[in-house]
């Protein structure tokens, strides 16, 4: 079953000692946009309960895409600690088509409707797999300031694809421009760490840590461990 799988690899990352956990149906591709069906809240839903009650670090959700209403009632019915967002404000041309409306608003007020205050929502700022012509006359600072000024609990820079490297660059311009948290959210490898955890609070790694750094493989215990001693001595 998919969530016994989500279990075993939720431990392993856990035994080798990762921070924190996201859960997210990024199988799910090519993705729907916007509202979620039924069916893939009430999986991530079951994934997510199952993966809470075996690990004992915080956990998080994302649910591609657009569903971060869907995230943070299963955040809140599962007790998770945060979710990721990636249209919190402006709008963008990705490749699921044209995400036009900025969340940022609508999040809030449901998030505060349905007593989840507690659960933090991690923004992407010019997120992957994206065009951002449409605000081209933006620089990332901006956008950074924007999105923490409509509310958000932290920040999230990525490279342009999934496992593409991020711009040491744009991670020291947006930690420097903002108050709250700000984290990497692809490519990050072993050789990395020492520069980026000198401007990130947290690494999200789904790539780097797969059998053959391909996202879609199973976790690679070795690579798992590579990565966290890394991280371990750069943070010493």
């Amino acid at each position: 079953m998919l969530a016994q799988r989500a279990v075993r690899e939720a431990r392993l990352l856990r035994d080798s000692g990762f921070d924190a956990i996201i859960v997210e149906n990024m199988h799910d591709r090519p993705y729907i946009h916007g509202r979620q069906p039924p069916q893939t809240v009430a999986a991530m839903t079951r994934v997510a309960e199952e993966v809470a009650t075996a690990i004992e670090i915080p956990l998080g959700v994302q649910v591609l895409s657009g569903g971060e209403r869907e995230a943070i009632a299963i955040a809140q019915a599962v007790e998770a600690q945060f979710i990721r967002c990636e249209n919190f404000v402006y709008a963008h041309v990705a490749d699921e088509g044209l995400l036009a409306e900025a969340v940022a608003g609508s999040l809030l007020r449901y998030r505060r409707e349905i007593g989840a205050t507690d659960v933090r929502i991690m923004c992407d700022i010019r997120k992957k797999h994206a065009s951002h012509a449409i605000t081209g006359d933006l620089t990332i600072e901006d956008c950074a300031h924007t999105a923490e000024f409509c509310g958000a609990d932290g920040l999230i820079v990525t490279g342009n694809f999934t496992g593409d490297a991020t711009d040491p660059g744009d991670v020291e311009r947006v930690s420097a421009a903002v108050g709250v948290p700000t984290w990497v959210g692809s490519g990050v490898e072993p050789s990395q760490l020492g520069t980026l955890f000198g401007h990130a609070d947290a690494l999200i790694v789904g790539s780097w840590i797969k059998e053959g750094g391909l996202w879609s493989n199973a976790p690679d215990p070795a690579r798992c461990a590579e990565i966290v001693a890394e991280a371990e001595r750069v943070r010493r």
